[in-house]
């Protein structure tokens, strides 16, 4: 279940999901590289403690299953830093998965909430609202010349990280990406796979994010991801009117080929599983497939990770065994 997978948000049917990050640290402890065990259990149980009473549960990385941190990753409520620190580590997070506080990952507090659709409005001022909430009772580490304080320079400042994830398979057809994506990157805009720095674009999806958080103010850095966010899915859809107009026979083909690959594949590795997906639901934005949800369609492409998969079926499995496991997925859950 990812419930903050919807049809609300602007732009939807190229913009994925919006997502705004908080860090913080706390003026009381040591920051993240000198933290002692003492300091890390502090900071766990402040946080903790300043959450009580909200509609948050906490847990330590170091009492949860692999399967399980990894599939909390993959549905991207915790990040792949936070399970690598089994000592101290730890998160709170919300019934619905939308918003969680991670603890002691490269910060003290990473403050986060995702959203539907381009809503990047919504989960800053739903962020903004967290942050006040945590600041009534823990101090935070803050310089009137600089900002707030964090363990990385690339975020002092605001702290904040804004970012998208967007959908852009016809630009892929086209060949037009690169060049779009690259425009991005000459307005300060990084520009990353779909789990963040280091990582891949899989199934069309790419990741657009701030890179300098200090000198702007937060209204001013979502703006602009607003803005060019915006601009990138008008550049999408005129990508996909073109394939429409110039060559509807091979862009249905490509489509159809895809959706009865998916219907009938008894084995299909992550990669194929997450392109062919990619086609499937260009084809329901562009009105050649019927009876499938876009939701349910974004919600499949994180259910067929291979973390998810062993989750649901509460057992390790290798990679053959996922392979099989999720073309059965996939031909039960696409109509």
């Amino acid at each position: 279940m990812v419930s903050w997978l919807n049809n609300s948000g602007k732009d939807r049917d190229v913009v994925v999901s919006s997502r705004v990050r908080l860090a913080r640290n706390l003026s009381s402890y040591n920051f993240p590289v000198k933290m002692t065990s003492e300091d890390m259990d502090g900071v766990y149980e402040d946080v903790v403690s300043a959450l009580k009473g909200e509609e948050f549960t906490s847990f330590r990385i170091k009492d949860i299953p692999y399967l399980e941190k990894m599939m909390l990753v993959e549905k991207h409520v915790i990040s792949p830093a936070l399970i690598e620190k089994i000592e101290g580590g730890g998160f709170s997070m919300t019934g619905d998965e939308t918003e969680t506080v991670m603890i002691n990952e490269e910060d003290h507090i990473r403050i986060q909430v995702l959203d539907s659709g381009l809503s990047l409005e919504n989960a800053w001022k739903r962020a903004d609202e967290l942050d006040n909430l945590l600041e009534r009772t823990v101090e935070y580490a803050f310089n009137e010349k600089v900002g707030y304080l964090t363990a990385c320079p690339t975020n002092l400042g605001t702290g904040m990280r804004v970012s998208i994830m967007i959908h852009l398979p016809a630009l892929e057809i086209t060949r037009q990406v690169n060049n779009v994506l690259s425009t991005v990157t000459q307005f300060g805009l990084a520009v990353r796979g779909v789990y963040g720095e280091g990582t891949k674009a899989m199934g069309s999806l790419y990741q657009i994010s701030n890179q300098i958080t200090m000198g702007n103010r937060e209204e001013s850095i979502v703006r602009k991801i607003e803005n060019i966010a915006a601009q990138i899915s008008e550049k999408e859809r005129m990508a996909r009117k073109y394939l429409l107009e110039k060559d509807r026979t091979g862009f249905e083909d490509r489509i159809f080929r895809a959706y009865g690959i998916l219907k009938n594949a008894r084995k299909i590795s992550q990669e194929e599983a997450a392109k062919l997906l990619s086609y499937v639901k260009l084809g329901i934005n562009a009105g050649i497939i019927e009876n499938n949800d876009i939701n349910e369609l974004d919600k499949l492409f994180i259910g067929i990770q291979p973390a998810s998969i062993q989750f649901a079926e509460r057992k390790e499995m290798n990679m053959d065994e996922r392979d099989i496991k999720r073309a059965t997925i996939l031909r039960d859950e696409i109509n």
